[in-house]
């Protein structure tokens, strides 16, 4: 071959790399930027805003809430405003204020009694509420910082967590004859309380202990003790009966752990927002929600290996850390403390159903 016909192969051959070059490069480009575009999607809503309920007079912060599903009507706690605001979730309306309280915490609706229970903390009682309107009918003495509450509606008791000092105690109560059975001595100041209504044991978060209290079922005293070994401050927990497992939140760092049910094994952990005050579980979705005073909502996932995946967050409002979910409407309220001479709000958000999440 002459020289003219080797420097046209050479050019040629020089030609078809810096094409393939560019062709490989075009293809590199456009494959990360559909990876970005991809990982840059918005995770699926787990709760979408619905509306807002306004509570005219009621400042500052709340605390826990209950629901009569009967009487459609919703309970705040409303702790700044030392009231418990009735609200009719028919027409949105307060339509009662019960008033003159200390710092009202918990609160237990009994649909079989019509009666609405509410711990008070600095008063230091559990004070029963019936009639329409709701009017005082009697008191239990407790010790201060009466605090959260669950029902076991099978064996008509109420369980009560109160007391600042060491030992505190979880309160047990006939709600039949709204009568003290005993006080149950813990390690100190009990937070959330939830129950397994098929075995009637109650989980009481023990925060300042880092553990788990566990009262059997027969004799009703305390028969284990759990401690956390992957957070602190244990605040809120809810129970989940499908996979027996517990969930509790902590704020030290911000976690959400899951325990065994049976053992207090630490199943598995996630990071969660500061300052959770709230959990639930949604058995018809297989999600958790926690609620948290940084003003967040922390969705997670529940898989048949007993882990979560986190869901993404739902941005509320600072302070608002305190929230009841209502399984039966697929409802998550939660409470909007007033500030700067604007009233206080209930914000209502319903689930958002997602089969990738399942």
């Amino acid at each position: 071959m002459n020289s003219t016909g080797t420097q046209l192969e050479v050019r040629g051959r020089l030609i078809h790399c810096a094409a393939f070059r560019i062709l490989a490069g075009a293809a590199i480009s456009l494959i990360v930027v559909l990876a970005t575009q991809l990982t840059a999607q918005p995770q699926p809503q787990a709760l979408k805003f619905s509306k807002k309920i306004i509570l005219p007079g009621v400042t500052s912060k709340f605390d826990h809430f209950a629901f009569d599903a009967a009487g459609s009507r919703l309970f705040v706690a409303a702790t700044g405003s030392h009231s418990v605001e009735i609200i009719n979730l028919k027409t949105d309306q307060v339509e009662q204020s019960i008033t003159g309280l200390g710092k009202p915490h918990g609160l237990a609706w009994v649909e079989a009694t019509g009666s609405l229970y509410v711990a008070d903390g600095s008063l230091g009682e559990l004070q029963v509420y019936k009639g329409k309107p709701l009017a005082l009918a009697g008191k239990i003495k407790l010790s201060d910082d009466a605090d959260d509450m669950v029902l076991d509606e099978a064996h008509h008791l109420l369980f009560v967590g109160h007391g600042s000092g060491t030992p505190a105690n979880v309160a047990v109560v006939d709600t039949d004859h709204f009568a003290l059975v005993t006080n149950l001595p813990v390690a100190t100041h009990p937070e959330a309380l939830d129950i397994d209504p098929a075995t009637g044991r109650v989980f009481v978060n023990i925060a300042d202990s880092n553990e788990v209290a566990v009262i059997g079922t027969e004799a009703r005293a305390i028969s284990a003790h759990w401690k956390l070994t992957k957070a602190a401050e244990n605040v809120p927990l809810a129970f989940d009966a499908e996979h027996n497992v517990l969930y509790v939140a902590c704020r030290t760092p911000g976690t959400v752990i899951v325990l065994d049910a049976s053992t207090g094994k630490e199943l598995a952990s996630l990071p969660a927002a500061g300052g959770a005050d709230d959990l639930f579980y949604d058995a018809t979705l297989g999600r958790v929600y926690v609620i948290a005073g940084s003003g967040e909502v922390d969705a997670y996932q529940v898989d048949k290996a007993k882990t979560l995946r986190a869901l993404g967050v739902l941005h509320t409002a600072p302070g608002a850390k305190t929230a009841l979910f209502v399984p039966a409407q697929g409802l998550l309220y939660v409470g909007v403390p007033g500030v700067a001479g604007h009233a206080a709000e209930i914000h209502v958000y319903a689930t958002v159903k997602n089969e990738a999440n399942r």
